[in-house]
């Protein structure tokens, strides 16, 4: 009987693409891997005798004034683990590796998050380290980030769970791990916070400290992030309470207890606030660990504008105090031309607790009324008005859901915002509008330009913390968003650079231990606002007559002889004031008000923080050569007659929207203007002004 031959069968196409796919990726590990084997692994040995920690040290500008060694306050207290209290074990082990006790010095879950982040999404952010690779990572390797640097850490800690217990490791790490500025180990760290010893801990002390080494400088009790901190505490003991550490009494009492920390105290730092805001800015790009490194950081500060600075908020703020119920205030200068910070006084006094002095009210959240006003004004002469546009001032309600002649009635949903002076100025171009800060123009120029549009153009200018159109209305034209004071300065510093933005930054270089620069400032600009608008901002808001009568003609915004920008801001229930102003080389911002939130005195901000801007202003531009802004755009040659003032027509007087389409505006005159929803109500009442007498 003849044999039968079976029939060869090829492969799927698909299936071939499978295991060539495969056979590749083995490999490709294969020769990563022998790659690792061959690279010199840190010696285990040298863990008894393990590196000594090198202070990371932050100059000013020159490179030669010492700001601050973070090995000058430094704290380290080595106690033995059974003198540690077990709530502060715990609470660790909960947040930071709760398998601890089972792993062999690595996690395979932690491991796969961690090749997910670093290789998978290429942040090699280093993410998934237990407690043991914390102790390597703090110990024996550099700060450098990379998949070799991540591997020696598995295999070391692996090595390390070899040699030492369990108790001798979670011992190390408590003993050394960063808690923030200058307190390395729980001891320290728990004499610094709570006056008090690691073993006296209650729970609620316990998770605030477990809480800390994940970002010690962010977390900071001390600095702006109180409230994050607290959060991250509730964490830490809800993972307690998870982990059957602590029962539900327990963690109710901890979760609700009211824990008051100890005041920082030093007297070794040159500007606090700035000097923190490098430490923050170097752990959050570096990671806490970088602090031990050695860095040498080489700051933009300008260490004598900083004590000028220094002593001029001190000394305003006393006065303040005393007048005006102002019991704080905040200032920041930046170089336009470059984004570097050359001054940051975060508050009158770093170390004064009755006021909150920690607290950095540079990059405090806060509402910067009237003086965000500008973005408004940029973004509606982008879409062709001129400062000699009219437009009017006049009891308007701006609600569609109200009625044109309910122009009064500023209760929800009706909106008909007013002047803190109650007045009405009738026609009025837009550079006295800005000038005197009237509020009815504003938010007809928002209107006018585009809610999202003025987002977007203050956003590229440099204030980071918008949100969207539906999350404000109109009354965002009035400062109804909440912006920081560094942000704000460095936005201005953007019409100040004839519409170039660079990014503020602290940093000019940064040194590692063993010399290798790790960071060096590179400009960065960006083109975000036409040169001709910003000639024109700039005109309008340098303009001492078009200030008065709201500012008087020698007030402290008028520097004779010199072309200065500035805005004032002050919000409706007197909790902020603001000033801001800028020359082609300088742009400085001012705050004034209480770190608790209190409200000063109702007065305006030209009278509480503007002579105190103008004292550190005086200074900076009678030190350098003069300058001046760009020329204003020549006037339009436009059958638009109200782009040069007039805004009559057949003997009618008529607002904005008669003349233009808001969503075209380069387009031609409308057919039908009363097709906008705000026709009626901007034009109601212009003609009760005309009927009752206006425009002769």
């Amino acid at each position: 009987m003849p044999r039968r031959h079976h029939p060869i069968h090829n492969p799927h196409p698909i299936l071939k693409l499978i295991f060539l796919l495969a056979g590749l990726l083995l490999f490709l590990l294969g020769g990563i891997f022998l790659w690792i084997a061959l690279t010199p692994t840190p010696d285990l040995s040298s863990f008894e005798n393990r590196k000594v920690t090198q202070s990371t040290k932050i100059y000013d500008r020159t490179g030669t004034i010492l700001l601050y060694d973070l090995d000058t306050d430094s704290k380290r207290n080595t106690v033995a683990l059974n003198e540690i209290s077990p709530q502060i074990r715990n609470a660790t082990i909960a947040i930071e590796d709760s398998g601890f006790y089972q792993h062999g010095g690595v996690s395979v879950t932690g491991i796969l998050r961690s090749l997910y982040t670093d290789v998978i999404r290429g942040s090699l952010a280093q993410g998934g380290s237990t407690l043991t690779q914390q102790v390597v990572k703090n110990t024996l390797l550099t700060g450098e980030k990379s998949v070799v640097r991540k591997v020696h850490e598995w295999i070391l800690a692996i090595r390390l769970e070899q040699l030492y217990t369990k108790d001798q490791i979670l011992e190390f790490y408590l003993n050394e791990t960063p808690y923030g500025g200058t307190y390395y180990g729980v001891e320290a760290a728990s004499e610094a916070f709570f006056g008090k010893t690691a073993k006296d801990l209650d729970t609620a002390e316990a998770a605030y400290l477990a809480a800390l080494p994940q970002a010690p400088t962010y977390y900071s009790p001390y600095g702006n992030n109180r409230a994050a901190l607290d959060t991250r505490k509730n964490v830490v003991l809800a993972r307690m309470k998870e982990l059957g550490y602590i029962d539900q009494t327990q963690y109710d009492h901890a979760k609700s207890e009211v824990i008051t920390f100890h005041s920082q105290q030093s007297s070794s730092i040159t500007a606090p606030h700035f000097v923190f805001y490098i430490q923050q800015y170097l752990e959050n790009t570096y990671g806490p660990q970088v602090l031990n490194s050695g860095l040498k950081v080489i700051t933009t500060l300008d260490a004598g504008l900083q004590a000028s600075a220094e002593k001029i908020v001190t000394d305003y703020t006393k006065n303040n105090k005393a007048k005006f119920n102002a019991s704080n205030a905040s200032l920041i200068a930046i170089d336009p031309r470059t984004g570097q910070i050359l001054v940051m006084v975060g508050s009158r006094d770093y170390f004064d607790t009755s006021i909150d002095g920690n607290y950095n009210d540079t990059l405090a959240l806060r509402q910067p009324g009237s003086s965000f006003k500008p973005f408004v004004y940029a973004n509606a002469l982008s879409k062709g008005l001129t400062p000699n546009t009219v437009t009017f001032d006049l009891p308007t309600q701006f609600s569609t859901a109200c009625s044109p002649a309910d122009t009064r009635n500023d209760t929800p949903p009706c909106y008909a915002p007013s002047d803190y002076d109650r007045r009405w100025r009738g026609p009025i171009t837009l550079t006295s509008a800005l000038g005197q800060s009237i509020n009815i123009p504003a938010v007809k120029m928002l209107y006018f330009g585009g809610i999202q549009d003025v987002i977007n153009l203050a956003t590229a200018a440099g204030i980071t913390t918008l949100s969207t159109a539906s999350h404000y209305g109109l009354s965002l034209a009035l400062g109804a968003a909440e912006v920081r004071l560094i942000d704000l300065t460095s936005a201005y510093g953007t019409f100040a650079n004839e519409g170039v933005h660079n990014p503020a930054t602290g940093i000019l270089s940064i040194t590692d231990g063993s010399g290798n620069v790790l960071e060096e400032f590179t400009p960065q600009p960006v083109q975000v606002i036409d040169p001709g608008v910003t000639h024109d901002i700039s005109a309008m808001l340098s303009d001492n007559d078009a200030r008065q009568p709201e500012f008087p003609a020698n007030s402290p915004l008028y520097f004779p002889g010199y072309e200065v920008a500035v805005k004032t801001g002050t919000t409706n229930d007197f909790r902020d004031g603001w000033t801001v102003g800028y020359t082609p080389s300088i742009v400085v911002g001012a705050w004034a008000g209480n770190n608790d939130n209190s409200p000063m005195k109702p007065e305006i901000a030209g009278f509480i923080i503007a002579p105190m801007w103008h004292a550190f202003m005086q200074k900076m531009i009678t030190s350098q050569p003069q300058t001046y802004f760009g020329e204003p755009r020549p006037l339009p040659d436009s059958p638009r007659q109200i782009l040069l003032g007039n805004y009559m027509v057949d003997g009618q007087a008529h607002d904005l929207l008669y003349f233009f389409d808001r969503l075209n505006t380069s387009g031609p005159m409308p057919d039908q203007p009363a097709n906008d929803a705000q026709y009626a109500h901007w034009e109601y009442p212009v003609r009760v002004w005309q009927s009752s007498g206006g425009g002769g």
